[in-house]
């Protein structure tokens, strides 16, 4: 199953950064074999969209699962309707919350966690 995270940095010691689709890079980590791979977030720079330019990456890439900090309602819709699970409040490095997750510690999001455009002054 693949799992992708919202990070502030390139490697799995980075922090999660608690915007979805404005965050640096994604994440994704293969809980069968234990790989990660990087992607630059396309939607940081977006004048617009960018939750759902960020989500459409996601679902391309095959990702089952998402944990974040954050998601707004577009964002969400688009992941969810993706088949997406998505498990918010996250903070700490990427080795935490991946441990965190293994051990049913965070929490999954029912609904979006933010308004509209939430990361876009930042």
């Amino acid at each position: 199953m693949k799992i992708a995270i919202s990070s502030t940095g390139s490697d799995i010691d980075a922090q999660v950064d608690s915007r979805f689709g404005r965050c640096s890079y994604f994440i994704i980590y293969d809980t069968e074999t234990e790989k990660t791979e990087c992607i630059k977030n396309e939607g940081l720079g977006a004048m617009g969209g960018a939750g759902v330019l960020s989500a459409q990456t996601i679902i391309n890439k095959g990702v089952e699962i998402l944990i974040t900090g954050n998601v707004g309602p577009n964002a969400f819709y688009t992941l969810t309707s993706g088949g997406i699970k998505i498990y918010g409040g996250a903070t700490g490095t990427l080795k935490e919350v991946i441990d965190k997750y293994k051990k049913g510690e965070l929490s999954e999001l029912s609904d979006s966690s933010v308004p509209p455009h939430f990361g876009m002054n930042r």
